[in-house]
């Protein structure tokens, strides 16, 4: 029955992630390094397209507002919220500038850029991620198995071992859960 296949298919990409010790790692490091941007006054960035810009949105919701923790807000933007700029840069410049012109005028060195996109492709991601790197912002990608352009381009990359789109999303967002909590505790848990 197709309900009890995608279960076990979203299991499964589950299983090979607990079970690859190099993606464990990079999940432990990307906390380290959102924890690090936190305590020198740093910013995370967020950006995806479509159900990866829910996602984007997601996290941001985690870390501003909070996960199991009552404490003060973690500075963080989904970059995929603002209409106004959306569609203002899209007119006049590109779509593939939207993220990459907000990092433009509101990142600085030292922040972190998260840039999700299943294919490891999206035009968008690719541009905010150069930009990232001419700032010195530090980035990390959450992708699919290949991790496509971004696997060249990201101080950290998270590439989800599936080509899957729905099985990859459900992934980021166990991952970027976990991520989430792991900062939280490490930040905050000694003040309750």
């Amino acid at each position: 029955m197709i309900i009890e296949d995608k279960i076990l298919e979203s299991i499964l990409v589950k299983q090979k992630i607990l079970e690859d010790k190099s993606i464990i790692e990079r999940i432990d490091l990307t906390a380290k390094k959102i924890i690090e941007c936190y305590k020198n006054g740093g910013k995370v960035f967020v950006a995806g397209n479509g159900g990866s810009a829910a996602d984007a949105q997601h996290i941001v919701c985690e870390l501003v507002g909070r996960f199991y923790i009552n404490r003060k807000g973690l500075a963080a933007e989904a970059l995929s919220t603002n209409t106004s700029s959306i569609t203002a840069i899209s007119n006049d410049f590109d779509f593939a500038k939207i993220f990459s012109r907000q990092l433009e005028a509101n990142a600085k060195r030292g922040d972190i850029f998260i840039g999700i996109s299943t294919s490891g492709n999206s035009g968008n991601i690719i541009e905010a991620l150069k930009v990232c790197s001419e700032i010195g912002v530090f980035t990390i990608g959450l992708t699919g198995e290949s991790g496509g352009k971004m696997k060249y381009m990201c101080n950290i990359l998270i590439n989800v071992p599936s080509n899957d789109t729905p099985r990859i999303q459900e992934a980021h967002i166990l991952i970027a859960h976990i991520i989430c909590e792991v900062v939280e505790r490490e930040l905050f848990e000694n003040e309750n």
